[in-house]
């Protein structure tokens, strides 16, 4: 994709040093934001990753030369553009961009028809209507007005804007930058106008009898948000700039209702103290200042803490000598300033080895509910159990065919999406297919007919991968030329340059020349353009992310492999991995820095924890040796003579793209672990603490900036989500969250803090369980949380991936693999999450039942069946601080438990003894770490929703008492559903329709 830079960049960062320069911003819009773009230079293609791509019907259209933008699109003749039905789907708002030059003034003509019929349509008519001259763009149903301004000039480039803002309900027209027209008073929501069943066409009326479009374009771009003057702006000024540039770094679009000072801050208007504190740390490493520091409040309010925003440095520089020093931070909305002494020992920190282990899926069975009822974990993971059962492996495995020349079974139907053809991503959900394949035949066992459909699924995708595999590198006849050296690939046949076109008549398919066990499903170009500076793109100059695909495909083969035994899995998984080696061991480490600091091209995923896996699977040296060359040298030491970054707790991931990222971490944690570096330790636990302290939303989400404008992306300063965040274009990609639980889950292993699961808790609650269709296994890439947002659900039928797509199907199939952990000696056991499951402890010969209705009721009930003595460690989460009573067959139990630990019960169990646990529920506020007033209402430990009828502009505003917040709501709490004022609240789990995830809080 095109990548314009946006002259807008002041930098207004309050950091020493200015961010990274990052290419994904184009005309500083995140391309989240971007449904489908239409440069038409020569063909219909769409540009943006969706694969929207268009037909030209009728006439004859032409591809010309033109003075300003070199190729453009001729339509005359009644010759005009399709677009397919499923581009405009599940939308919140539209805007669409176009350069068009007229060439005739023949009222009727449209620039761009979409609807369902003459009467509902979003359409725009540049040179009149029938008796109404001028531009008009309509969004009509029914008697709704068209925005209206004086005709496009004829022979002349013109930059038209039309933009659809169902929040303010409102259309707005520009022309060469200028607002000429605006009306409000549309139709409520985008389906009014444009449901499912859409015609859409450039340069077609939808009526009968008008004429066709007579006139150039170029550039024909469709967003899924209302764009603003300032983004108008861009695509303006950056028609003709250059084609990449750097990350918008300015101040973002003040689109959020503002608070002044005067205003109430939430619980800090009743602060009366709050307390300085010290903290030690070691020379070399920044503080780990507490999120939250001790505090008194008036009121009679029984509040001990509050937050803290404190300094961000982007280096170590402070800590390089043993000393003491003093750091002032802030509190939003308060005069208070509160101060942390810094203590500079010379001690070394010593890192933890691991003491627990998971269980394997097959040792635990989700179970119904206490009333016989199936949980929403039961509903999810039988979606998508079913949902894969009925998938054919063929289509997962056909651009794999593609790439390799071979022919396809009869029958065989590619995927579509990020899995297209001439996508160049292609291969990435196959890799999440196996891991998926493996986890639902792991979790299967209580249906044997699943079991087998799944056991055959594995075989058939693995014996087809290490066929091909085999052909790599080898002679294609006997005694014919071939390449088996990884580092000796030469370009393809005919060609003067490596390139990644995909098209039936550009891909390269002669396999023999690409190295001994190199397996994709596109050729090795992609792996060596990178080497040599590709971008990422749509060109065939340009990459996207070859080491993120093969990441998912070596961990689908060692999961495919760990629980069949299928060696040839593991074959192919070394087989490739060897060939990674060869090549990137021959690079110097300037040139891999580089690489894995490339915006998206250089995105390697968890290439790190692979290649460590691995290591442990094979005790091949290789391996570790591989591993280390993915080390994101910049993000992890600050530079390649490690004197900072994460490994030293300086915050080197602000303003980056999220999901490149923290799978790194989680290769980094797994590397300590095949290692015992402490630094790799230290990086992923410095990491984790700082994410969640300061970059997530109450969902457990982490990502969604406007500053960079990047839906994907950490916002540009850490602890400014409201100053930073809330991208118009949604929050929290669901792929990131699904990352932080697997790191999370793994720095538990070490380490075991209640505060690790009370994070898994939230984010498997109210971001995993919240990601799924109500009907169907289609799920959220992201989940949008303004005020009255609405889920975007897709790939309902896993026909088509986008890699949160991808790891949707690997989350719900194992949604009990973090119920339960044991200790390595196998004698304590820790139950972390209250779920209706069955634990088969094998090596005990303990079985373990937990009954419960959580989180419609407040207790669970723990079964033991067999004898034994172990330890039980249960968790007490953070939030239970109204109590935590455990009972043995009946008895209460004098057991210390604090909110946010774990309470450690030990015993000889025998069987039949019955452990129950009850931890009452309240409601709580989780409010924006920098504009209190916006804030999240929680019941325990589930996000309440408000439920509402359209979509919004300003939060929706609530009132609460300040000592007692139930006091105003109504509700049963066995549904947990409550009303306030007259308003719904469900958890954000069983939302479908619009809600609030954010509220407005006031104070009595």
């Amino acid at each position: 994709m095109y990548k314009i830079v946006l002259g807008i960049c002041a930098f207004l960062m309050v950091c020493s040093k200015p961010l990274q320069a990052q290419d994904q911003i184009l005309d500083g819009i995140g391309e989240t934001a971007m449904i489908a773009r239409y440069i038409f230079n020569g063909d219909t293609r769409d540009w943006s990753r969706n694969n929207h791509h268009a037909k030209v019907e009728g006439g004859q259209a032409r591809f010309i030369d033109d003075a300003r933008f070199k190729k453009v699109i001729a339509l005359s003749g009644g010759s005009y553009v399709t677009l397919p039905s499923e581009t405009l789907s599940d939308l919140e708002s539209i805007s669409i961009s176009a350069w068009v030059n007229i060439k005739s003034k023949e009222d009727g003509q449209r620039l761009f028809a979409f609807g369902k019929d003459a009467n509902k349509q979003f359409s725009a008519a540049p040179t009149g209507l029938k008796g109404q001259d001028g531009f008009h763009a309509l969004f009509t149903a029914g008697s709704s007005k068209p925005a209206s301004s004086t005709a496009i000039e004829l022979n002349k480039w013109v930059h038209v804007v039309v933009v659809v803002d169902i929040t303010s309900k409102t259309v707005t027209t520009y022309l060469d930058n200028k607002v000429v027209a605006e009306v409000s008073g549309i139709p409520q929501e985008l389906d009014a106008v444009l449901g499912q069943t859409n015609t859409l066409y450039i340069g077609k009326s939808l009526i009968g009898g008008d004429p066709t479009l007579n006139a150039l374009v170029h550039d024909f771009r469709i967003y899924r948000v209302p764009l603003t003057r300032r983004q108008v702006a861009g695509i303006y000024f950056g028609a003709n700039k250059s084609q990449e540039g750097a990350v918008n770094v300015g101040k973002p679009e003040e689109n959020l209702p503002q608070f002044g000072k005067e205003e109430s801050q939430l619980y800090h208007k009743y602060l009366v103290k709050v307390s300085d504190i010290t903290v030690e740390t070691e020379v070399g490493n920044l503080p780990r200042l507490p999120s939250h520091v001790p505090a008194k409040y008036s009121n009679g309010l029984k509040l001990d803490k509050v937050r803290v925003i404190w300094p961000a440095p982007t280096d170590n520089s402070s800590v390089l000598e043993p000393g003491k020093y003093t750091i002032s931070g802030k509190i939003a909305g308060s005069d208070f300033v509160p101060k942390a002494t810094v203590i500079v020992k010379a001690d070394k920190k010593v890192t933890p080895k691991a003491k627990l282990a998971a269980f394997p899926l097959s040792a635990v069975t989700l179970e119904a509910d206490r009333h016989q009822h199936d949980t929403k974990f039961i509903e999810n993971r039988d979606k998508f159990i079913q949902g894969l059962a009925k998938t054919d492996p063929n289509s997962f495995l056909y651009m794999f065919r593609h790439a390799f020349g071979q022919k396809q079974p009869e029958g065989a139907k590619p995927l579509g999406v990020w899995d297209s053809q001439n996508t160049k991503l292609r291969g990435h959900a196959t890799g999440h297919y196996l891991t998926a394949i493996a986890q639902a035949y792991a979790s299967s066992g209580y249906d044997k007919n699943l079991q087998a459909n799944f056991a055959g699924k594995m075989d058939q995708l693995v014996n087809t991968l290490y066929e091909l595999s085999r052909l790599s590198g080898t002679p294609k006849v006997q005694g014919g030329e071939a390449v088996a050296d990884p580092t000796k690939v030469p370009m393809g046949p005919g060609k003067t340059e490596y390139d990644s076109d995909l098209t039936d008549e550009g891909i390269r398919t002669d396999y023999w020349n690409w190295g001994k066990g190199y397996i994709s499903a596109y050729p090795p170009d992609q792996f060596i353009m990178l080497e040599q500076g590709a971008k990422y793109g749509g060109q065939k100059n340009q990459v996207w992310a070859p080491y993120y695909t093969l990441h998912k495909i070596l961990a689908g083969l060692m999961d495919v492999y760990e629980v069949s035994g299928n060696k040839k899995a593991l074959d192919v998984a070394v087989g490739m991995s060897e060939w990674v080696h060869a090549r990137l061991a021959a690079l110097p480490q300037d040139t891999l820095i580089k690489m894995w600091n490339t915006y998206i091209a250089g995105e390697y995923g968890g290439m790190n924890e692979s290649m460590a896996r691995l290591f442990f699977l094979t005790k091949n040296e290789k391996f570790l040796k591989t591993a280390q060359l993915f080390d994101n040298i910049k993000m992890f030491y600050g530079d390649a003579s490690h004197s900072h970054g994460l490994a030293r707790n300086v915050d080197t991931f602000r303003g980056l793209h999220a999901n490149q990222h923290i799978p790194q971490i989680v290769g980094s944690i797994e590397m300590y672990a095949v290692s015992q570096n402490p630094d790799y330790y230290f990086i992923a636990e410095n990491f984790w603490h700082r994410t969640v302290s300061d970059y997530m939303y109450s969902i457990g989400g982490v990502a969604g900036a406007r500053n960079p404008a990047n839906a994907e992306c950490f916002i540009a300063q850490p602890a400014t989500i409201y100053e930073n965040g809330f991208s118009q274009g949604g929050q929290n990609e669901t792929c990131a969250t699904y990352n932080m639980l697997k790191l999370t889950s793994s720095l538990f292993m070490f380490d075991q803090k209640a505060e690790y699961m009370d994070y898994y808790e939230r984010g498997l609650y109210n971001h995993i369980l919240a990601s799924v269709a109500k009907d169907s296994p289609a799920n959220t890439y992201h989940v949008p949380i303004r005020p009255g947002s609405i889920k975007q659900f897709g790939n309902p039928n896993m026909t088509g991936f986008t890699c949160c797509n991808g790891t949707a199907i690997e989350s719900n199939t194992k949604l009990q693999n973090s119920i339960y952990f044991k200790s390595l000696d196998n004698s304590t056991l820790y139950v972390n999450l209250f779920i209706p499951s069955t634990l088969n402890w094998e090596e005990k010969g303990i079985r373990v039942v937990q009954t419960t209705s959580f989180p419609k009721e407040d207790h669970t009930k723990l079964r033991i069946e067999g004898n034994g003595k172990f330890d039980l460690q249960v968790r007490v989460p953070g939030w239970a601080k109204k109590g935590f009573v455990v009972k043995i067959n009946g008895k209460k139990q004098k057991i210390k438990a604090t909110p946010g630990s774990y309470a450690k019960i030990s015993r000889t169990w025998k069987n039949g003894d019955v452990l129950e646990i009850t931890m009452p529920f309240e409601f709580h506020l989780d409010y924006v770490m920098d504009q209190p007033n916006i804030a999240s209402l929680f019941y325990g430990p589930v996000l309440l929703a408000a439920q509402e009828t359209e979509a919004r502009k300003e939060w929706r505003q609530v009132t609460f008492d300040a000592k007692d917040l139930s006091k105003n709501i109504k509700g049963n709490p066995e549904t947990l559903e409550f009303t306030i004022d007259g308003v719904q609240f469900k958890p954000f789990y069983e939302s479908y329709g619009r809600h609030s995830v954010y509220l407005d809080v006031r104070l009595k």
